[in-house]
């Protein structure tokens, strides 16, 4: 089975941080946050992983360059105009080979079961298959309906009634039959894709109870790294096997003197944090040099910018 990783738009949610790097490589935890979804991916054993980008591409083509995901074949899909979620998935159609096949965005980190949810999607008969999570905030992220285990409606943008404690985590499964109703111009998955799944073939769901973060907006790409970050680092030998990278605190590539005070932070790739620094509960980025006379605290920092929270 083949994927489609989602992983195209500018992350305007996350400037200024991805003024200087595409989304898709804004570590968590010293992990580009595209690697969570590739892992999940290599770990259930998909095949070959077609990655649609936009933002920044030649930093993207670089890193796989540079990085081996082995069985895992990557296939860069650039977009030079932007075709939106439904647009460039339906611009990958051939490259999908005709399958069903795996969706997941490039900014989620899971520790989902993505052979159950594939084994599900077959046993529904239905043209795909989400991935939906129980929050007590699914009213403001935007539930979705559900009836009998049928999607039929999100944000009850079609009247349905339906409230639920569900929300999409942006992974799902699909047969071909989804391009029947994708446009190949800029366009929307949802409503797209998706409705034309449930006026038709049917949309199936399956509920994810494990980890799930969202990592798309600044205050949540913090809380990731320091104040929920205990169940990803309990990934990091899972991570490791599979794709040879893993999450941690402090890179082995970061520079820190014995006489600066550190606590509570993430420290990045090629980090300086000099004699008399002071970092508290902070996220530092590759690059980011910390001077003698400077304190951080409660702050993302990457070269140039600073970032209080």
């Amino acid at each position: 089975m083949n994927a489609f990783v989602l992983a195209a738009g500018f992350g305007t949610r996350l400037q200024p941080i991805t003024d200087a790097m595409p989304k898709p490589l804004v570590p968590v935890l010293n992990v580009p946050s595209l690697c969570y979804s590739l892992f999940l991916l290599k770990e259930a054993g998909i095949r070959k992983a077609i990655i649609n980008i936009h933002h920044h591409p030649e930093s993207l083509q670089r890193f796989f360059d540079e990085q081996d995901f082995g069985s895992l074949e990557i296939v860069l899909s650039e977009e030079r105009e932007i075709l939106g979620t439904g647009g460039g998935l339906k611009k990958c159609e051939t490259l999908l080979d005709g399958e069903d096949f795996v969706l997941i965005n490039s900014d989620i980190i899971s520790d989902m079961n993505l052979r159950a949810l594939i084994e599900t999607h077959r046993r529904s008969g239905c043209g795909g298959t989400l991935a939906l999570f129980a929050t007590p905030l699914a009213a403001e992220i935007g539930h979705v309906g559900v009836r009998d285990g049928r999607v039929l409606d999100f944000r009850n943008q079609r009247g349905a009634g339906l409230h639920s404690p569900f929300i999409y985590t942006g992974t799902a499964v699909f047969s071909p039959a989804i391009f029947r109703h994708l446009k190949a111009e800029f366009s929307g998955i949802v409503e797209t894709g998706f409705y034309g799944l449930v006026d038709n073939e049917g949309l199936a769901s399956y509920e994810h109870c494990g980890l799930w973060q969202d990592i798309g907006t600044l205050p949540n790409f913090y809380r990731a790294n320091l104040d929920d970050n205990l169940r990803i680092l309990q990934l990091a030998e899972r991570m490791k096997r599979a794709i040879g990278l893993f999450p941690c605190m402090v890179s082995d590539d970061a520079s820190i003197s014995p006489e600066a005070r550190v606590e509570n932070s993430v420290i990045g790739a090629n980090c300086s944090i000099a004699a008399g620094a002071v970092v508290e509960h902070s996220v530092l980025l590759p690059g980011t040099t910390v001077e003698s006379d400077e304190t951080l605290r409660n702050a993302i920092a990457a070269p140039g910018i600073r970032i209080p929270l």
